[in-house]
């Protein structure tokens, strides 16, 4: 490839999108957890998966992620979250630097580089677009920054009459430059014209002997290039490193979420105590009571009421639907639009069509209820031999009295009656009235004697006693 011909290749790279390599091998001994830190979950998403889902809504074309060699659970998440992503093991820590250029692979072809981190889940997507954004206007590298509160154990970045000199950590800095706030946030952005040639070029010669990724900055100014800071606020720019943080991160998530349910048009009655998740979709004119609980994979339509001390999780809800308080939704619940469920029901993979009801005290899984069907309290079915699951089907307009009991795999047909207290093992046809218990004897005065009975059996036994 000519010469120009490159440069016309990164100039189209350039426009098409840029990389992110996302940094994610850190042990993070400090969790105190067998579980990588980066997949310790806020709002039921990993740390790293809000990462590469920010930084893919930022605008990235392509992704790399550093991992530690090994973990097989982490690559296992990359592939879910973002298939066409590359992985690249980091087989030994050196530094932020040595860590980039385990994904050398990925910082060919010219496009501008955005370095990220696994443990940072709170960055928004729209940070990251604005740490890019300098690269378009000429920047070399640009560092997110932030005004901290208190500096120490963060690295500086220095300044000079509004010029960027270089990012000094910690333990080499200076006491002057130690009492400088503008810290680092650890996230850069390199452009595509550069970004190899700086990291090929940043050495070890610190106090830890690490090829610091920060040096990039530096090496750009001794160039004469451009060096942006683009600012942000120190709560978001925090990353995760201990159970504690993660709480705090929980929090700022949580609140996030909240916000934008709210601005989306959904009622939340006290939001303090709702807890979102992170592709937690509510729809308009929606009310949450308190204390509800929406797990992964929940979307909820239109005028849909969830009332208080409700869990869901993998479930979807269409237009008013009206369910709760203290209703139980698990993988695979469907509920059409105008179902009602009311206290204490539990739902799990199974679909009820529009306009069905389970007003109280009910379990329905493995099983589809047709439109308009009634099922009485305490209705069960029973699902699960304990070897395999089984599905029972119940027809449209059907009605199911209290306390019955459904053996799967049954079915009971549209319009059918089930008498209450039933234990229907058998299907129902159509139209039909299945009564399924034992006959009922009623034998005159026999109460009245077993209590006499009873009651001079135990004054026998006093008097035996005193």
């Amino acid at each position: 490839m000519t010469a120009g011909a490159n440069q016309g290749a990164q100039a189209q790279g350039a426009e098409s999108g840029f990389t992110a390599i996302v940094l994610a091998a850190g042990k993070g001994v400090r969790m105190r957890s067998d579980r990588p830190k980066v997949l310790h979950a806020v709002a039921n998403r990993s740390m790293l998966g809000h990462v590469l889902a920010a930084v893919q809504e930022a605008g990235a074309s392509r992704l790399a992620v550093v991992v530690e060699p090994g973990r097989e659970d982490v690559v296992r998440e990359i592939e879910r979250l973002a298939p066409g992503a590359s992985v690249h093991p980091q087989a030994e820590r050196l530094g932020t630097a040595h860590a980039v250029l385990a994904a050398r692979a990925a910082l060919e072809g010219g496009r501008d580089v955005l370095v990220a981190f696994g443990d940072t889940p709170l960055v928004t997507a729209e940070t990251f677009a604005r740490l890019r954004a300098p690269l378009r206007e000429g920047a070399a590298v640009a560092v997110l920054a932030f005004e901290a509160a208190d500096p120490t154990g963060y690295g500086r970045v220095l300044t000079e009459g509004g010029r960027v000199l270089a990012i000094r950590e910690e333990k080499d800095a200076s006491q002057d430059e130690r009492s400088v706030n503008l810290s680092n946030a650890g996230l850069m952005a390199l452009s595509g014209a550069h970004a190899l040639g700086l990291l090929e070029r940043i050495g070890n010669d610190n106090a830890n002997r690490e090829y610091y990724l920060t040096d990039a900055v530096a090496l750009a100014v001794a160039d004469g290039l451009p060096v942006a800071v683009v600012p942000v606020a120190e709560a978001e720019a925090q990353g995760v490193n201990d159970r504690v943080q993660l709480a705090v991160a929980e929090a700022t998530i949580q609140a996030r979420l909240r916000r934008a349910a709210q601005l989306g048009g959904a009622t939340l009655v006290a939001p303090e105590t709702v807890f979102l998740s992170a592709d937690t979709v509510l729809g308009r004119d929606v009310v949450v009571e308190p204390h509800c609980v929406f797990g992964p994979g929940v979307v909820v339509g239109d005028g849909c009421t969830i009332r208080a001390f409700s869990h869901l999780h993998d479930a979807r809800l269409m237009d008013g639907v009206d369910i709760g308080p203290h209703v139980r939704l698990r993988g695979g619940a469907v509920l059409e639009a105008g179902v009602h469920l009311g206290n204490f029901v539990e739902i799990k993979n199974a679909t009820l069509h529009a306009g069905a009801k389970a007003s109280h005290l009910t379990y329905l899984g493995d099983a589809e209820v047709g439109a308009g069907a009634n099922i009485g309290a305490g209705t069960i079915t029973c699902n699960y031999d304990g070897v395999s699951k089984h599905r029972t089907t119940i027809g449209e307009g059907a009605f199911i009295g209290s306390n019955s009991a459904l053996v799967a795999p049954v079915s009971v047909g549209a319009g059918a009656l089930v008498g209450a207290g039933s234990v229907i093992t058998r299907d129902v046809p159509a139209d039909a009235i299945a009564v399924a218990r034992g006959r009922q004897a009623n034998r005159e005065g026999a109460a009245k004697t077993l209590r006499e009975t009873l009651k001079a059996a135990k004054a026998a036994r006093a008097a035996k006693k005193g």
